[in-house]
């Protein structure tokens, strides 16, 4: 039978062997360089119902717009040289009047399908840079990508849906029409006959932008898909994406930065879980943990906090048997030296050795 010569693999993801999900900084990486899930339909409907619907607010006034270019042009046409600088100036002055309100309206609908698609704005001149590796088509995989895979067959599927639906519309709209539209040709109100044509295109232009962007709708839906799909990563590409993120510099701050906002945020439990709490006595308070499965250099600091602040952690330790020892020199210096979530540096290695033997001592007694 004819399927058993197609090859099924053609149906199915491009790119074998992607089987983890897109991660949010790949994800990211293709946002700024302008690769997106994008749907034209959604910008193609946009652009077409908002010029339509200027067009049919702004016919009367253009239409008597035209009928005063050829008032102007007409009535010079016998007794104005060619090369009168006025027939230029009318053309443009009325070509602006006529082209300017749709060419705005236009230019809003294509931004505005952008930015809700992009779910904000984005500019980038990546997705216009020259790539000389697109000059020789590479015609397997345009046939491939265009007909025998999901994406070529939907657009197939929904080119021949929009074809039929708007034909079936257009019939039924004109054959309701058709009847007095005749008549008054008949009368001889020929007026009449030409205002009726345009209601019947402007209903027939407003009908159709609005299956377009009906349509446009499971149309992203499936150009989403698609593209969480095309964004997959092997196994190996999420090992090599780790390494590069925690060797980046910005990911590197922003992971430590949220890793302390976390513990800020937890300062009663880091505080209870603590071994001891480093005050200098009143102005500040310095929480410190040593837990192996999170570091074997030296103890972390988990909280740390300046006069109320200081006295609500020392309040803490308190009522939950934490021991506190007055240092005011090592307090002063973890406080200004150190974030939260920091391992103690190297310099007051000693004098944490010297707390955390104090309290051993003292626990014995």
């Amino acid at each position: 039978m004819t399927y058993k010569m197609i090859d099924l693999q053609w149906f199915a993801a491009e790119d074998e062997g992607r089987t983890e999900e897109p991660s949010e900084y790949k994800l990211e990486k293709a946002r700024k360089e302008g690769r997106l899930a994008k749907s034209q339909e959604l910008n193609s409907a946009l652009v077409m119902l908002l010029t339509v619907i200027v067009l049919v607010f702004m016919g009367p006034s253009m239409l008597k717009d035209f009928a005063a270019v050829l008032r102007f042009y007409f009535s010079r046409c016998t007794n104005t040289e060619v090369n009168d600088p006025n027939l230029a100036k009318a053309f443009f002055y009325f070509f602006i009047r006529l082209t300017l309100p749709i060419g705005i309206v236009g230019i809003v609908g294509g931004v505005a399908g952008n930015i809700i698609q992009n779910k904000g704005f984005l500019f980038t001149t990546k997705t216009i840079e020259p790539n000389f590796k697109k000059i020789i088509p590479n015609f397997a995989e345009y046939f491939k990508n265009t007909l025998f895979s999901f994406r070529g067959f939907f657009n197939i599927i929904k080119s021949i849906g929009k074809v039929a639906v708007i034909s079936v519309i257009s019939y039924a709209l004109i054959r309701r029409d058709i009847p007095v539209l005749l008549l008054e040709i008949q009368n001889g109100n020929i007026g009449e006959a030409a205002g009726h044509i345009a209601r019947m295109a402007a209903q027939l232009l407003i009908v159709s932008a609005v299956i377009f962007l009906i349509i446009a709708i499971p149309d992203y839906l499936v150009q989403r898909r698609q593209f969480m799909e095309e964004m997959k990563m092997t196994k190996q590409e999420v090992k090599e994406e780790y390494k590069e993120m925690e060797g980046d510099p910005d990911v590197k701050n922003h992971l430590q930065q949220e890793q302390r906002r976390i513990l800020q945020q937890n300062i009663p439990k880091a505080v209870k879980e603590s071994d001891v709490i480093i005050t200098n006595p009143t102005h500040f308070a310095v929480a410190l943990k040593y837990d192996k499965t999170v570091t074997e250099q030296a103890p972390q600091v988990t909280a740390k906090g300046e006069d109320e602040m200081a006295f609500t952690i020392k309040r803490i330790a308190r009522e939950n048997d934490v021991p506190i020892v007055e240092n005011r020199p090592l307090a002063r210096g973890l406080y200004t030296d150190t974030k939260v979530g920091d391992i103690i540096p190297e310099q007051y290695i000693r004098a944490i050795v010297l707390v955390y033997t104090h309290i051993k001592y003292n626990s014995k007694k």
